[in-house]
């Protein structure tokens, strides 16, 4: 997609800077599927540029998964280098949107696009944002909280959220088979948790 195609509505996008959050303890366990927060936000098929044009006039006309499409438009812009553009798509859609499933969804999904442009803790940041509220304790937030404060060498929280997936799912993690078990990681970041893993199984924590 031409840049200056997205570039008159960024113009538009007003500022929203996320506040650093506190990160608790892990609770006990993780139970709660949330299948509708972890999974890609998708209006049309595709992600060439008759779909990105599609997703635009569905932007600009406001229809009726305007939402999702600007989510959509937000992924590829920052998959495809464009960060500062799918940043702004991303602010302005969250100012917009209130608490609720889709809110959940849009912030997971930018977590990882955020993650994957080096930006680990405004990531760590937007996937604290989506596991608050409900589900209670979603299963997908001690893996990827533990991936994450990893990787800002905050090593003990890392081990103590491991700790919360081992606990909650012992046959999965004790011995994980992470590429069955994260089949939309890349090889890298299955590695990353790979030495969570080890840090855990060489010293795991107990509870409370």
């Amino acid at each position: 997609m031409r840049i200056s195609v997205v570039s008159g509505l960024v113009l538009l996008l007003a500022a929203f800077n996320i506040h650093a959050q506190q990160l608790s303890r892990p609770a006990e366990f993780y139970f709660d599927e949330d299948e509708r927060t972890a999974r890609p936000v998708t209006a049309v098929e595709g992600s060439d540029e008759p779909a990105q044009q599609r997703l635009l006039r569905m932007i600009e006309r406001n229809e009726r998964n305007a939402n999702a499409a600007q989510a959509q438009l937000a992924h590829i812009a920052m998959a495809t280098g464009r960060a500062e553009t799918g940043r702004g798509l991303y602010d302005q859609l969250l100012a917009s949107l209130g608490r609720g499933w889709l809110r959940n969804s849009v912030q997971w999904n930018y977590g990882w696009d955020l993650y994957r442009a080096g930006e680990v803790e405004a990531a760590l940041e937007q996937w604290i944002a989506a596991g608050t509220g409900r589900p209670q304790a979603p299963e997908w937030v001690p893996p990827t909280f533990a991936l994450a404060l990893w990787q800002l060498e905050r090593r003990d929280e890392a081990r103590d959220w491991y700790a919360a997936a081992v606990r909650t799912w012992p046959g999965r993690w004790s011995n994980p088979d992470l590429e069955a078990l994260l089949p939309d990681w890349s090889a890298d970041e299955r590695a990353v948790l790979a030495q969570v893993h080890a840090a855990w199984a060489e010293d795991p924590p107990g509870w409370p």
